[in-house]
């Protein structure tokens, strides 16, 4: 049998975000449904909410669809043709979908399809509440024993990595870029990924709380230090202390240590030779208000510092 993820894969698109806009068009009311669902997004982003808890919130707007089963006919009628032609090509009767995407959402195109095998999230339609984990990473593995114990996979389409476990499985994988058809073990991915990820963007808060922290503790050593340079230093070093410490429990979820705290710091030599030099220019040829020059500072050298952050001091063994 041939596996294949849905969304980005024999889809093109993410189907859950067209039809969430497609109601979002036709039910307005939706809207009052973003403040929630934003704010579980920014603590998920910290690593406080799972995945799946931002989903549920996420779906909440389904509440605001009074007819589901329509809305689910009329989006496919409107979006069917996304299915990749190249799938259609392939298709055999004992295909397996694997995806994160919603059962509900996908149960009508599959059938309209004809694939018989559907395995994804399971979402009350009505509510938006899940009835188990997310189906993603490990999760699809699980699911696809649960229903097929002796399941030998011949073939494994997907367009994340995130599917690897899956991969793993097959006797042959591959990976979906568009159109495009890649060997599993021969796909690089694009380095800007990693500035696309959750742990960037858990990275830039805890970089916004640091950048207030350093910029609020330099002034305050600057009452006692009339040097703005030198004011700096203790101010980087105090707010760095608290950087590494949300970084470590927030970020990339590893325990405090002795080692890791001096290849923290290590990391943030390239980000302090940058801040001090923009610092020292700042007050020697602008001569403005020192916040200023430490707001500047601590701002630049950011996706610097993440590099160094994840591959020497947070570095996770494959």
């Amino acid at each position: 049998m041939n596996i294949y993820d849905f969304d980005e894969t024999i889809y093109d698109s993410d189907s859950t975000k067209d039809f969430y806009f497609y109601c979002l068009k036709k039910y307005p009311k939706i809207l009052l449904s973003v403040p929630i669902m934003a704010w579980t997004f920014f603590l998920y982003i910290l690593g406080v909410k799972t995945k799946t808890q931002f989903k549920e919130k996420m779906y909440r707007f389904l509440t605001y669809v009074p007819d589901i089963d329509s809305a689910l006919n009329d989006f496919w009628n409107v979006n069917e043709h996304k299915v990749k032609s190249w799938y259609k090509d392939r298709q055999k009767d004992d295909d397996i979908i694997i995806s994160a995407s919603p059962e509900f959402l996908l149960k009508p195109i599959c059938e309209r399809l004809g694939i018989k095998n559907l395995m994804a999230s399971k979402v009350d339609k009505h509510t938006g509440l899940y009835d188990g984990e997310n189906c993603w990473g490990e999760e699809k593995v699980k699911r696809l024993y649960e229903k097929f114990p002796n399941a030998k996979c011949e073939e494994f389409y997907s367009d994340s990595l995130s599917d690897t476990p899956l991969a793993e499985l097959a006797d042959k994988a591959m990976i979906i870029r568009g159109n495009e058809l890649i060997e599993w073990n021969e796909y690089k991915p694009s380095k800007l990924k990693m500035f696309l990820s959750r742990e960037f963007l858990s990275f830039l808060i805890v970089g916004g709380i640091n950048t207030v922290s350093n910029v609020i503790f330099s002034t305050i050593y600057s009452l006692f230090i009339p040097n703005t340079t030198l004011a700096f230093f203790p101010g980087y070093i105090t707010s760095n202390v608290v950087s590494y410490l949300l970084n470590s429990k927030l970020t990339f979820k590893e325990r405090l240590g002795f080692v890791k705290f001096i290849k923290f710091f290590i990391s943030y030599i390239p980000n302090f030779i940058i801040q001090t030099i923009i610092v020292w220019l700042f007050d020697n040829f602008i001569h403005g208000p020192s916040v200023i020059a430490y707001a500047i500072a601590a701002i630049i050298g950011v996706p610097v510092t993440f590099v160094f952050m994840k591959i020497f001091t947070f570095k996770k063994n494959d």
